[in-house]
């Protein structure tokens, strides 16, 4: 791909990111995507089949790699169980209060068939891109340190509560007083690793 392509192919991703954060999934259409970008709509169209294609590619390149390379930064598999999932939730809340228009598109994804058809498409089997967290929480299982639960059970467990929280601390950016500060984030994730604590 030339410079200038490239160059017109990000503008095209962050326009779109931007779009989803600030009017949701369901107002992106790749004509008002277009619009924005300043460009044809067949320009889009000779990149991507459709808008799924688009938003499954935008969430595999824009997205999924990120957030592993941020949430596995500074984390091994071998840390003492809390310590690990601290650093895994810090990891997480800083890299999506600084990529808000990343976390609106893993919000929609996680809603809708968009992680399935993401996965699918590139052939993504459970534990390609966080395989360093499976093998920690394989680990602290064996070990006896924390209940013995399926892989999507402890995702659930430990992200889902991460995800809500991210989202509140975006809501209550719009008000007058956040709650959802380093502090309370903080005790949350306690609460999490309490309850996986056998």
């Amino acid at each position: 791909m030339r410079p200038k392509n490239l160059e017109k192919e990000e503008a095209i991703r962050t326009i779109a990111l931007q779009i989803i954060a600030e009017e949701g999934l369901e107002n992106l259409s790749m004509q008002k995507l277009a619009k924005a970008a300043n460009i044809s709509p067949r320009t889009i169209y000779i990149k991507y089949e459709n808008k799924e294609d688009f938003l499954v590619k935008l969430f595999i390149d824009e997205v999924l790699g990120a957030y592993e390379k941020a949430i596995l930064e500074k984390f091994k598999p071998e840390m003492e169980f809390a310590e690990g999932v601290k650093k895994l939730c810090t990891n997480a809340f800083r890299f999506f209060k600084n990529n808000p228009h990343a976390f609106a598109l893993m919000k929609y994804g996680k809603s809708s068939p968009l992680l399935n058809k993401a996965f699918q498409e590139k052939d993504i089997k459970e534990g390609d891109f966080f395989a360093p967290i499976h093998r920690f929480l394989e680990m602290n299982a064996k070990a006896g340190v924390i209940r013995k639960l399926p892989q999507e059970a402890y995702r659930a467990l430990l992200f889902s509560p991460i995800l809500d929280l991210i989202n509140e601390y975006f809501d209550y950016q719009q008000r007058h007083k956040q709650i959802i500060t380093d502090k309370v984030f903080s005790d949350c994730c306690d609460a999490v690793i309490k309850g996986l604590l056998k």
